[in-house]
């Protein structure tokens, strides 16, 4: 199971994430988000980062330009809340809340219905969306170290996506909190 630390906002809670064994790190870009920063931070945070870990930009940008700026940042993916022309080079991942699968290019789908609140998915329509889903599907919103292993066992995303649950405070990530995070989704049997 694929792992994503998301909301990073320091390149030190990268290199945690990253020494922890996450997958992907996650920067959020032109968002009100307090997890926001600017390009030259994600750019930062990016160059810190070993050549094996996935650099996720997370955008809620419905502005082109925007978009260019986050592209430019070099990201494996970008993931977005609408539909936006992304070259293929780069793989989009679409942020659902109500299950419905987007319209446009996405090549992975994440469940999220928190919008940054820690609000939980609900574990049965999740399951019921990984099963009839054709592309790969994350899972977020309100994940913990204490529950992440019972939500994917149930669910058995492609992936799960955590930010405010590995927090000190917004945008201030934990390392033992991410740490034990991703122990957790190791620990689950294929």
């Amino acid at each position: 199971m694929r792992v994503k630390i998301c909301g990073i906002t320091r390149a030190t809670d990268a290199l945690a994430a990253e020494k922890a064994g996450a997958d992907a790190i996650g920067v959020v870009l032109f968002s009100d988000s307090p997890r926001s920063v600017a390009p030259e931070k994600a750019a930062e945070i990016f160059a810190a980062l070993g050549p094996s870990t996935a650099r996720i930009c997370v955008s809620r940008t419905d502005d082109p330009a925007e978009l260019d700026e986050v592209l430019a940042l070099g990201p494996t993916a970008v993931q977005l809340y609408c539909d936006l022309p992304v070259p293929p080079s780069v793989a989009v991942i679409r942020a659902v809340a109500d299950g419905m699968p987007p319209a446009g290019r996405y090549d992975a789908i994440l469940l999220d219905r928190s919008e940054g609140t820690g609000r939980r998915y609900d574990l049965d329509e999740a399951r019921s969306l990984v099963l009839r889903s054709p592309v790969p599907v994350l899972l977020s919103g309100g994940l913990t170290p204490d529950n992440v292993g019972e939500a994917a066992r149930a669910v058995r995303p492609y992936g799960v996506d955590v930010s405010s649950g590995v927090e000190d405070s917004p945008g201030i990530k934990n390392t033992r909190k991410m740490t034990e995070f991703i122990m957790a989704c190791r620990s689950i049997s294929p």
